[in-house]
């Protein structure tokens, strides 16, 4: 059976599920062993991390730490997987060598920056799933028009991705935080409402938008992981690449 075929058997068998239902199915039984949650810890985060710790607290959690986190990200991480009593946390940094072969000054973002997304965070991504069958995301379909018709359980790269909160509101969201008194990001009080790279996020009006800081001034939504990847020549050779991506004012990473 194909990836594609096992997720559209997945979907059908577990057609409704969403939350802590879809989770106890999946974590539990179908990849029992084999599932990692990957969490940004941002400011949404609390909530599918609670749902994850209270189906099994010892289920793998990836954080890629790109080394250009706001410090505020990592004082959160910790508390939270603290309090939540998350016993796998497992942060995942870019390779060295990578590093200083294409980005040796530490500038790439200004100049690339899918690229520099790229070997920060795909590439280690794919190399931390390399013992996983499945992975988690928390991805909602109000996040903006290229997750508008997420689907809950999908193929990716040959494996199975589940985002049990896609069909989840901003309300349900808030509800959660209250009902499960989950501590906020300390950065959302001071107006960063998606919250990635220190350089690639910017202070917004929550109205313009759940990502809206993101990249700012920029032609780019996603970082990357779940969008087609540069090959490896762009990867090789990012300032020669970068002629063929539109340089967008503002920061990225």
């Amino acid at each position: 059976m194909s990836i594609a075929e096992q997720a559209a058997r997945l979907a059908e068998s577990h057609a409704g599920l969403d939350g802590v239902a879809l989770l106890r199915r999946l974590v539990r039984e179908e990849f029992a062993g084999r599932i990692a949650l990957v969490s940004s810890f941002g400011t949404e985060a609390a909530v599918l991390l609670s749902l994850v710790a209270e189906v099994d607290p010892a289920t793998p959690v990836i954080f890629l730490d790109t080394l250009k986190h706001f410090e505020a990200t990592a004082t959160y991480r910790d508390t939270l997987a603290a309090r939540l009593g998350l016993s796998d946390l497992q942060i995942v940094r870019p390779d060295p060598a990578t590093l200083a072969q294409t980005d040796p000054d530490d500038a790439l973002w200004r100049e690339a920056s899918d690229a520099c997304c790229h070997i920060r965070k795909t590439l280690p991504l794919r190399a931390a799933l390399g013992g996983f069958d499945a992975w988690i995301t928390g991805r909602k379909r109000y996040q903006g028009e290229l997750r508008a018709n997420l689907p809950v359980i999908e193929a990716a790269e040959g494996r199975i991705k589940v985002n049990p909160l896609a069909n989840w509101s901003p309300e349900r969201i808030e509800e959660e935080f209250i009902a499960r008194a989950l501590p906020r990001h300390p950065l959302e009080a001071e107006g960063f409402y998606s919250i990635g790279c220190l350089p690639c996020t910017a202070r917004v009006d929550r109205a313009n938008g759940p990502r809206a800081g993101r990249w700012l001034g920029r032609d780019k939504t996603e970082c990357g992981i779940h969008l087609s990847k540069p090959t490896s020549g762009e990867v090789a050779h990012p300032r020669r690449a970068a002629s063929r991506w539109p340089e967008r004012p503002g920061a990225g990473c």
